[in-house]
């Protein structure tokens, strides 16, 4: 059952009809970006599917022009990202939340250093749009960390660590569209990334579910990297997947996925079409480096990433050094 963002007390004082000094006393202070914070204005711009023009939309720019705060504790955390508005939420130290917790549109949420985190429960975008999320830990969800799920759109994922979860790391299903997910560790954990609901949900998936996986290291995951179903085209380049005990990547349903010049090292089956019970995709592979993996499947032809977006292409044999010096939290 999917949550929904809870009501803050600013919010339940308000419907009430409470005093703006009783509104004012209830809402949480703002902090000014500390030195050596996060500064919207340098950021890098999101590239890959959360980068193109769609659903009107031009790309995704998270919360920039929004107020920056920075929050230190989870009812503060949660309030700001229950807010109407554009923010740039500035997360220093641990959030330590329950279940899924809804994230609203126009934002970025950014953690300070090398050990902002997010523990104990995950984030959950429910027809959001225009959201950013980079450089947070996510340990010990009790479902999924990150629900992108119900038609959300332009949505980037970077430089993140993700593991130990309940359920899913990531999920993208439902009709959600227009995702990144970039430069991220996912570790310690089984069902990595899901795309697409289940092999009944394709007149809400056909024509959406487009996303693009670079740079990432799937570092002994056992399956999903991704699981996909309808979606075309789901785009997997220059990743390292390493020890990856069941699978690497799986196209079913008639996705559509180009998996390109990726680096699988220790993987008895880095590619599938169609897997459990799910019916076949079609997926394309080329300029990938197997070492000690076993042969990987291919089936029919997928719609070009290009024709949507430019991007370069690493050489795989230097994906291992270059996710392992660019992946992960402290590094943006």
């Amino acid at each position: 059952m999917t949550s929904r963002p809870r009501p803050t007390r600013r919010a339940v004082l308000a419907s009430a009809g409470a005093s703006a000094a009783l509104l004012a006393a209830a809402a949480p202070a703002r902090a000014a970006a500390r030195p050596g914070g996060y500064a919207p204005s340098a950021m890098q711009h999101a590239d890959g599917f959360a980068s193109i023009a769609a659903h009107g939309l031009s790309g995704t720019t998270g919360g920039a022009g929004g107020p920056v705060v920075t929050v230190t504790d989870a009812e503060t955390f949660l309030d700001y990202c229950d807010r109407e508005g554009p923010y740039v939420i500035q997360v220093s130290g641990a959030m330590e939340i329950t279940s899924k917790q809804g994230l609203r549109s126009n934002k970025t949420v950014v953690g300070l250093g090398d050990d902002a985190e997010i523990t104990g429960g995950g984030l959950d975008m429910y027809r959001r749009h225009n959201v950013i999320i980079r450089n947070l830990r996510f340990t010990h969800a009790d479902d999924d960390s990150l629900s992108i799920q119900q038609s959300s759109h332009h949505i980037w994922i970077d430089h993140c660590d993700f593991s130990s979860g309940a359920d899913g790391l990531i999920d993208i299903v439902r009709g959600a569209d227009c995702v990144t997910v970039s430069w991220n560790r996912f570790h310690d954990h089984s069902k990595t990334m899901l795309l697409g609901h289940s092999d009944a949900n394709g007149s809400q998936d056909r024509g959406r579910l487009r996303v693009s996986i670079h740079h990432n290291l799937f570092d002994g995951t056992a399956q999903r990297h991704p699981r996909v179903r309808f979606g075309e085209p789901v785009h997997v380049y220059n990743n390292h997947f390493r020890n990856n005990t069941l699978y690497g990547v799986a196209s079913t349903e008639d996705a559509g996925v180009l998996v390109e010049g990726n680096h699988f090292e220790n993987v008895p089956h880095p590619i599938y079409s169609g897997y459990d019970e799910s019916g076949p995709g079609r997926v394309v592979e080329r300029a990938n480096v197997y070492v000690n993996c076993g042969a990987p499947e291919r089936f029919g032809t997928v719609t070009e990433p290009r024709t949507f977006y430019a991007y370069t292409l690493d050489a795989p044999a230097t994906v291992p050094a270059l996710v392992a010096a660019g992946a992960g939290v402290g590094r943006i």
